[in-house]
C-alpha cells in the first residue's frame, strides 16, 4: 500500500494566512496528486475481471481517489461533511423568499438532527459538522460596499482551512445562508461574465418581479466591484459571504491534507471557482456531487469542465447533493480494491 507522509501542521498553515497575498502564495504551491498511488491504481485497473471501461466513471474515480488520498487501494471509510453558515447584508434587499433569521433557525435544526442533511449523513455513514460564522453580523450589502473587510474574510477563510485539515478520507462541503445564491450569482457574473440573468435563479423560491429584483442586485454588485477588484480572490471577498470564504478555505485545507473533496451545488461551486480562476488546477482534488436546479450551476460546471456525479433536480444546499454522491465514490473504491484480477479468478483476458 502507498501512503503519504504525515499531514501538515494545522497551526503552521493557519498562522501563515495573514493576508490575501499569503493565500495567493499558498495557492501557487499546492501539492499535486500522489504519483505512486495513482500509478498503482492505473496498473491494477486493467487487470480486473471486466472489459476495459465497463465500469465507466467508477474506474476514473478510483484512480482519482487513490491519487488524492495518496494510498492504494483507495477507500472511503471516514468521510466528513462540513456545512458552513453565514448571513448576508443583501438579504435586506428582498432577494430571498425567507428572512435572514432563518439561517440561525436552520443551524439549530441541524444541531437537533432535523434537517435533510442530518438524514442523508446518517443514511450514508458521513460525520456531520456545522460551523456557524458570525451569524449575528451579516456581511455588508455588496451593492454599497465590499461584503467583507479583509480581516473578516481571512477569519472565515481560516475557519474553512482548519476544517479541511481535519482527519478524513473524503470531505463533503455545503452551506446555509439566506441570500447566498445572490452572492454566488454575483460572484459568478464577476468571474465569468455574461448577464445577471444568466446566473440568477429562484434560490429559495423567488419568481416574477422578485426574481427580476434579484437579478438587478446581482448586476449592481458585479458592476460595482469588478472594476475595483485586484483578482478572483478579491472578488470572493467583495461579493461572497463568510460561508463562501470558508468553503474556499476548506478546499485549500483539504488539498494540503490530501483529502479529496465533494462540492455541493451552485454556492459551493461558485466559491471554489474563485480558486480555479486564480490558479487553474486548484480544484483538481474536487468533484461535484450533483448538478443543481439553479441555472447558474450548470454554467459554472461547464466553465470548470466538471461533470457532476448526480442529476436529481436538487436545489436545497446543505451539502445534500455532495453527501448523496458518497455511495458512488464508495462503490468506485470498493470495486477497485475488491474485484479479482483475471489471473486470480482464472479468467481469460484475451
Amino acid at each position: 500500500m502507498t501512503t503519504l507522509t504525515a499531514p501538515v501542521s494545522s497551526a503552521a498553515v493557519l498562522s501563515g494566512l495573514t493576508s490575501l497575498d499569503a493565500i495567493r502564495t499558498l495557492l501557487r504551491t499546492l501539492p499535486g496528486p500522489d504519483q505512486a498511488a495513482q500509478a498503482a491504481a492505473a496498473a491494477r485497473e486493467p487487470t480486473l475481471t471486466k472489459p476495459p471501461g465497463a465500469l465507466g466513471r467508477l474506474e476514473s474515480l478510483a484512480l482519482w481517489l487513490a491519487g488524492w488520498q495518496g494510498r492504494h487501494p483507495p477507500q472511503v471509510e471516514t468521510p466528513r461533511c462540513v456545512v458552513f453558515a453565514g448571513n448576508h447584508g443583501v438579504a435586506a434587499l428582498g432577494v430571498s423568499a425567507f428572512p435572514a433569521a432563518v439561517t440561525v433557525q436552520m443551524v439549530l435544526n441541524f444541531e437537533r438532527g432535523g434537517a435533510a442533511i442530518n438524514q442523508l449523513c446518517r443514511a450514508n455513514g458521513v460525520a456531520l459538522e456545522v460551523v456557524a460564522l458570525d451569524l449575528d453580523t451579516p456581511t455588508a450589502d455588496f451593492t454599497q460596499a465590499p461584503a467583507l473587510e479583509e480581516a473578516e474574510f481571512l477569519a472565515a477563510f481560516r475557519a474553512g482551512v482548519e476544517q479541511g485539515l481535519r482527519p478524513a478520507d473524503l470531505l463533503c462541503l455545503g452551506e446555509m445562508g439566506i441570500a447566498n445564491t445572490t452572492s454566488a450569482a454575483a460572484l459568478a457574473l464577476a468571474l465569468f461574465g455574461g448577464t445577471a440573468e444568466d446566473w440568477t435563479g429562484p434560490g429559495t423560491g423567488v419568481h416574477g418581479a422578485a426574481l427580476s429584483r434579484k437579478a438587478e442586485v446581482v448586476a449592481a454588485g458585479a458592476a460595482r466591484h469588478v472594476p475595483e477588484a485586484s483578482d478572483a480572490l478579491d472578488l470572493l471577498r467583495r461579493l461572497g459571504g463568510r460561508e463562501l470564504a470558508a468553503i474556499a478555505g476548506a478546499v485549500v485545507g483539504a488539498r494540503l491534507n490530501r483529502v479529496p473533496v465533494v462540492l455541493d451545488g451552485f454556492i459551493c461551486t461558485a466559491a471554489a471557482a474563485a480558486l480555479h480562476a486564480l490558479v487553474p488546477g486548484a480544484l483538481d482534488h474536487c468533484v461535484v456531487g450533483h448538478a443543481s436546479q439553479e441555472p447558474g450551476h450548470r454554467r459554472v460546471l461547464d466553465t470548470l469542465g466538471q461533470q457532476a456525479l448526480l442529476d436529481l433536480d436538487l436545489r436545497l444546499g446543505e451539502a445534500s447533493g455532495a453527501v448523496t454522491a458518497v455511495p458512488i465514490l464508495r462503490a468506485a473504491a470498493a470495486c477497485h480494491a475488491g474485484m479479482a484480477t483475471f489471473a486470480e479468478a482464472g479468467v481469460s483476458d484475451a
